[in-house]
C-alpha cells in the first residue's frame, strides 16, 4: 500500500471533519477492514483438536486413559502387567492408524556413535559429561522417534474435540 503524502491526509482529515457522512463511510470502511484482517482466535480444543482425536483413539482402542487415571497402588504386579498388554495392543493400534515412526537415529542400543558437528539437537539430545565442540562421541541409549507419515482426519465443527471418551449408560 502506498503512502499517503502529507498534504492529502491533511485534506482527509478536513473532509472527515466536515463531512458526517464521509465520516461515517471511512469508519464503516474501518470496521469492515478490522474484521477482514482480524482472525477469530480459536478456543484451545479446535486448536488442539487433532491431539485430542489421538488421545481419543488411544482410550478407545487401549482403555489409555482409563489405565492411567486409575490409581495402581492397589493392584499387583501381575495384575498391572496383565492391564499394560491390553492398553498396549489397542494403543499401538491407535498409533499406527494416524503416524508411521521410524528411528530418530539408525542403530542399535549400546552401540558406540559419532555425532558430528552441525548434528539436529531436536532429533539428538547429548546426555552426561556435555563439554567441548563436535565430533562428539557416546553410546546410543535410546534411538528416538520421528514422525515419517501423519494421517489425523479433519473434525467436524459440530463434534465437540474435548470428549475424549463419553459416558456409557446401560439401560435396563
Amino acid at each position: 500500500m502506498a503512502a499517503i503524502g502529507f498534504w492529502d491526509r491533511v485534506k482527509l482529515a478536513w473532509r472527515i471533519l466536515i463531512s458526517a457522512e464521509f465520516a461515517s463511510e471511512v469508519n464503516e470502511g474501518l470496521v469492515q477492514l478490522a474484521k477482514t484482517q482480524t482472525k477469530a482466535a480459536l478456543p484451545p480444543e479446535r486448536v488442539h483438536a487433532s491431539g485430542l482425536m489421538l488421545l481419543a483413539a488411544l482410550q478407545r482402542e487401549g482403555r489409555l486413559v482409563d489405565f492411567l487415571q486409575q490409581d495402581a497402588a492397589g493392584f499387583s504386579d501381575e495384575d498391572i502387567g496383565a492391564a499394560a498388554r491390553v492398553v498396549h495392543g489397542g494403543c499401538r493400534k491407535a498409533l499406527q492408524q494416524f503416524l508411521d515412526l521410524a528411528p530418530a537415529m539408525q542403530g542399535a542400543e549400546g552401540q558406540a556413535v559419532t555425532i558430528p558437528g552441525g548434528f539436529n539437537a531436536e532429533r539428538t539430545r547429548l546426555t552426561g559429561n556435555v563439554s567441548g565442540q563436535p565430533p562428539f562421541k557416546g553410546v546410543l541409549k535410546h534411538h528416538g522417534w520421528v514422525a515419517t507419515d501423519i494421517r489425523m482426519p479433519s473434525i467436524s465443527e459440530s463434534l465437540d474435540p474435548r470428549v475424549i471418551a463419553p459416558a456409557e449408560v446401560e439401560l435396563s
